[in-house]
């Protein structure tokens, strides 16, 4: 009886990709250069935030990225099914260094890829090598499972929280950007539960995009 009155509660975190921005539309590596989201992005959102109330889905609350296309997102969901923010640059997106806003065109002739990438190369001169992701994501995590049991919905974007993925399984990432890669589309969100008591993480879906009516 003692063991089960002093387990630990539960909490639900629900990973979310911000939904398209005109960075994404143009073709740009994104990075933590600032782009809004398009119309479609915030019909994508749009169409979360209905899907979600209508299926009464509720959650304590929502973390998101500064970054101007999370923001969005979380507005305009947090608006519809009445949930409070909490904004935090942990979770924005990969610092990509010198690629931050170029078209994928002229990236390619202004740093065309290296043969090879070592885990603690820094990417395009000075943004944040894969390690330095990883441990950015590894905080991030460590955060996350401080806060009180419940629900909370975090909004941030694809090359983070593909990191955040490996930090949860403890799969530290590989060199030259192999290994398993956990791809999030516009909108796409996965469900975990994090168990305290045995410090297990349970991965309900991954990637959801059910809520969009025109893919």
């Amino acid at each position: 009886m003692s063991e089960i009155k002093n387990k630990p509660p539960d909490l639900l975190f629900v990973f979310l990709r911000h939904g398209q921005s005109t960075g994404n539309a143009e073709k740009r590596h994104q990075g933590q250069a600032d782009f809004p989201l398009t119309g479609t992005g915030i019909l994508q959102a749009e169409q979360l935030a209905s899907a979600w109330s209508e299926s009464g889905v509720q959650f304590d609350l929502a973390i998101s990225s500064t970054q101007t296309r999370a923001k969005q997102t979380a507005k305009i969901i947090t608006d519809v099914i009445n949930t409070n923010i909490e904004f935090d640059p942990i979770w924005m997106e990969r610092d990509n260094g010198e690629l931050a806003g170029l078209l994928h065109e002229e990236a390619l002739l202004s740093h065309p890829p290296p043969d090879f990438i070592p885990l603690h190369q820094s990417i395009a001169s000075s943004g944040e090598s894969q390690w330095e992701l990883f441990l950015r994501a590894a905080t991030a995590v460590n955060k996350l499972v401080k806060y009180p049991s419940g629900r909370y919905l975090i909004i941030s974007h694809g090359g983070f929280l593909n990191m955040v993925m490996h930090a949860l399984l403890g799969q530290a990432p590989q060199s030259n950007f192999q290994g398993p890669n956990f791809l999030f589309s516009n909108t796409g969100y996965s469900t975990i539960q994090y168990k305290p008591g045995n410090d297990n993480w349970i991965f309900f879906e991954h990637n959801n995009t059910s809520h969009i009516v025109n893919k």
